[in-house]
């Protein structure tokens, strides 16, 4: 599969296996309420829990939230592009399946260039929840994909570099005056956190 492939598959709202830069990753047009829906399905993901995005640029945020705050936008001129992922308001014409009761997604640009070329050519943010049924080990190689899951996709796209494996990303909520709150830990640890002028809370 080349990656003019895999860009028809998103933007003709198919589900995608890929590689990021922790993980592969398993997506679809952020912006495409049935795809989302799919891409849940197919994994076997709780509703109550939303799938987060990953972008290809920094104005991509923009088709992600309205609003971005300094502490937003200072937690991206830190760590961006990068394995962080920031909950942020997202759009209203985002689908459910993406957001939480409150309305917020949790959105990273990536640095895989895979993966970030995908995003642009597609011109749409990514679903990028890990690769594996539900419950099951997340891939870092190729060969890890379970064989069922690939069954039910349009296709994989074994774009190098491979995943790095190993640690997820990092997925933190930000909070009023510089404070930062980490829901999930990851490759970006907490000490980096603090050296960038922040203040981890529980």
């Amino acid at each position: 599969m080349t990656d003019v492939d895999a860009v028809k598959i998103i933007r003709s709202g198919g589900v995608l296996i890929y590689p990021t830069e922790t993980l592969f990753a398993i997506g679809a047009d952020a912006s495409d309420e049935v795809a989302a829906n799919r891409v849940a399905l197919v994994k076997g993901r709780p509703v109550s829990k939303p799938l987060p995005l990953i972008i290809g640029s920094m104005e991509q945020l923009d088709l992600v939230t309205k609003f971005a705050s300094s502490d937003v936008l200072k937690l991206a001129e830190f760590f961006w592009p990068g394995p962080l992922s920031i909950l942020v308001k997202g759009r209203d014409e985002l689908p459910y399946a993406v957001k939480d009761s409150d309305g917020y997604t949790s959105v990273r640009w990536t640095d895989h260039p895979v993966a970030a070329k995908i995003c642009l050519a597609a011109r749409t943010p990514l679903i990028a929840t890990s690769a594996n049924l539900s419950g099951n080990k997340a891939a870092e190689k190729i060969e890890d994909l379970d064989v069922e899951l690939v069954k039910l996709v349009e296709g994989v796209f074994d774009g190098k570099p491979a995943p790095r494996g190993g640690s997820p990303s990092t997925v933190i909520e930000p909070l009023s005056g510089g404070k930062v709150r980490v829901l999930r830990d990851g490759v970006i640890s907490k000490e980096s956190l603090i050296q960038a002028g922040f203040t981890v809370v529980d």
